[in-house]
């Protein structure tokens, strides 16, 4: 997108850090957080002019606590040009690395069970999707449910559980209380996926349950930075033999294992919103859809090449990111003119539009 027409935006709702209220070289709000009523109307406020000024404008949320980022998406999301890059974008890169696996492991996307270690809004957003992206291969939405699970700091969340925050209680499922080893073994997934900000919480052990239950384990760590992976490239290789399929979410160099150089992708949110972010403003879309990202992951999963995984690597390398991003906005767009989501007319080359739109750097 062209950085002249883009525009960061901070808002500030205060503060409950004490250390911070009392720094008098804290240049922030100097006051408590807004909550409830206020800090809806305030971040109301912000929507309502921005739309006034900027008609046209996307706007992108980005690190909102979770259950305002959930609130807020909810309250938008239909009448509003907007998408949250932590919920959404997550979830399409999340979707894409999991599709792409599928062509190691062999099982069809539709069969898969995964589990998540974490319940905020990044790991309910990929759930919340992949829910979308399973009814769309067939499933009833409790079918879809029934393959996602979850596992938070008080173990496997059952029905049984009180106080579970609005976006995870589709994910209650009737079944004893368990931990996070004895819900792998009794749930048996193929894909574990990592979104709890804690490192090293993918430990030997919940590797080897992974491996001895999968010939090819998908582990996604997708916490970062690196230092907050759930697990590094190296440990998830040596601890499943040489067998697991790894991404991350944050960068992990080469890794040898069992005379096999593995280069782990990383599953970063550049490779989807950018593209998603293109093909909506190009196409002019009035608003963003689960079903753009959905797009967009299929797209990105299918420039995955042959080479690629056979190194390890379940998304495609970084250096492409350009053409990515431009393939991901064409499919997004072909979407769009698709099922008539603007009153734009469809141009004879959408690739080439997109193009000739990027901003490119060079001069």
């Amino acid at each position: 997108i062209p950085p002249y027409q883009c525009l960061p935006i901070m808002l500030d709702v205060g503060t409950n850090n004490e250390e911070y209220l009392a720094d008098r070289f804290y240049l922030g709000l100097r006051q408590r957080r807004l909550s409830g009523d206020e800090y809806i109307n305030f971040v109301d406020e912000f929507i309502t002019g921005t739309r006034q000024v900027f008609p046209n404008a996307l706007i992108q949320f980005e690190d909102f606590l979770t259950p305002n980022a959930y609130a807020l998406l909810n309250r938008y999301r239909n009448n509003t040009f907007c998408f949250n890059d932590d919920i959404q974008g997550t979830a399409g890169v999340a979707l894409a690395g999991v599709y792409a696996s599928t062509r190691v492991s062999g099982f069809n996307f539709r069969d898969l069970r995964i589990m998540f270690l974490g319940a905020g809004s990044a790991a309910t957003g990929i759930a919340d999707l992949m829910c979308v992206a399973l009814q769309r291969e067939g499933l009833s939405v409790e079918e879809a449910r029934h393959r996602l699970w979850f596992v938070d700091i008080d173990g496997l969340v059952v029905k049984s559980r009180r106080g579970l925050l609005t976006h995870n209680q589709p994910y209650m499922h009737d079944h004893q209380p368990l931990g996070f080893i004895d819900a792998i073994r009794a749930i048996k997934p193929q894909v574990l996926i990592g979104a709890t900000g804690a490192h090293g919480t993918f430990t030997r052990e919940v590797i080897a349950a992974m491996a001895d239950i999968n010939r090819f384990p998908a582990i996604f760590a997708l916490s970062n930075p690196t230092s907050k992976a759930e697990c590094t490239a190296a440990e998830a290789y040596e601890w499943s033999g040489g067998r697991a399929v790894f991404a991350s979410g944050s960068p992990f160099g080469p890794v040898d294992c069992n005379g096999r150089e593995f280069k782990p992708g990383q599953g970063n949110n550049v490779y989807i919103f950018p593209g998603v972010g293109l093909g909506a403003l190009v196409s002019g879309a009035d608003r963003i859809t689960d079903d753009m990202f959905l797009v967009a992951a299929r797209t990105l999963a299918d420039l995955v090449t042959g080479e690629d995984l056979d190194k390890g690597t379940i998304y495609p390398p970084l250096p492409r990111i350009r053409d990515v991003s431009l393939q991901i906005a064409t499919s997004v767009g072909e979407y769009i003119f698709d099922n008539n989501l603007t009153v734009k007319s469809r141009p004879d080359d959408i690739e080439q539009v997109m193009r000739e739109y990027m901003y490119d750097p060079t001069y």
